[in-house]
């Protein structure tokens, strides 16, 4: 008698519509909320250092990579040279490595071609923390049409979160509004302790105990080699003490 199949899909679509309705219907709630408030107080914050409206709203279009976002507005106020800019922003970007080669893999092999290079775009912590966690219950030809109800929403709602933050910069207190940009990294903290390998779990706990450490040694480095020495730990602890040992099958 066999196991059951813990890994079995627990969703099930009609169509590969159905599954982007779905994505769609479940970007609707916190995704897209915590995103548009991020996106407003990065636009308040475009307002307060005097860029114009056109420039930090494409910004949030083009790019839509809220840390990347505040880098190049923050160096942009300092007067770094555009080779400076480049590089701390794709830095700042380098995450987005970790995310694809993580999610894209678990699509269905005839939806990994060329079109991903656009779709890649919709790619946000609020998308790939949704899709990491709801990808093992659905069957993996339904997982890319899902993605992207997921993502297409919270990247169509960027511009108009921007542009509110923009107009509402004087509303309201600075503090406030500048406050809402750390919304989407919490909720992105938040949704990724519910993915189920314990590795995560750890690498976020030992983020948040070394962290303060790393920050006093260095702030400009900090961000960097707490998530470098944090996930390494992580990993290691759980190849050591927490993955179960494979099973040998006899012939």
């Amino acid at each position: 008698m066999q196991p059951p199949d813990s890994t079995k899909p627990s969703r099930h679509f009609s169509n590969r519509r159905a599954a982007f309705a779905t994505g769609f219907k479940d970007a609707l709630g916190a995704p897209v909320l915590v995103l548009f408030a991020g996106m407003i107080g990065f636009g308040a914050m475009g307002q307060t250092h005097g860029f114009n409206a056109w420039m930090t709203g494409l910004t949030s279009l083009l790019m839509f990579a809220l840390p990347g976002q505040v880098v190049l507005l923050e160096m942009l106020i300092s007067g770094s040279s555009v080779l400076a800019i480049a590089f701390a922003v794709t830095l700042t970007s380098a995450r987005f490595v970790t995310m694809v080669v993580t999610l894209f893999p678990q699509l269905h092999r005839q939806d990994r071609n060329r079109g991903l290079y656009a779709w890649v775009h919709l790619l946000a912590m609020t998308a790939w923390a949704v899709s990491m966690r709801e990808f093992t219950y659905m069957s993996p030809k339904y997982r890319l049409s899902y993605f992207i109800g997921i993502g297409l929403p919270c990247w169509l709602i960027a511009l108009p979160g921007t542009v509110l933050g923009y107009l509402a910069a004087g509303w309201v207190p600075a503090a406030v509004t500048l406050g809402l940009v750390f919304i989407n990294p919490l909720f992105f903290l938040l949704t990724f302790t519910e993915v189920k390998p314990w590795a995560n779990r750890i690498a976020i706990v030992l983020g948040c105990l070394i962290g303060p450490g790393f920050y006093v040694l260095d702030a400009n480095s900090s961000l960097l080699t707490t998530g470098l020495v944090a996930g390494t730990l992580a990993y290691a602890l759980d190849r050591k003490w927490l993955r179960p040992a494979p099973v040998e099958v006899s012939a």
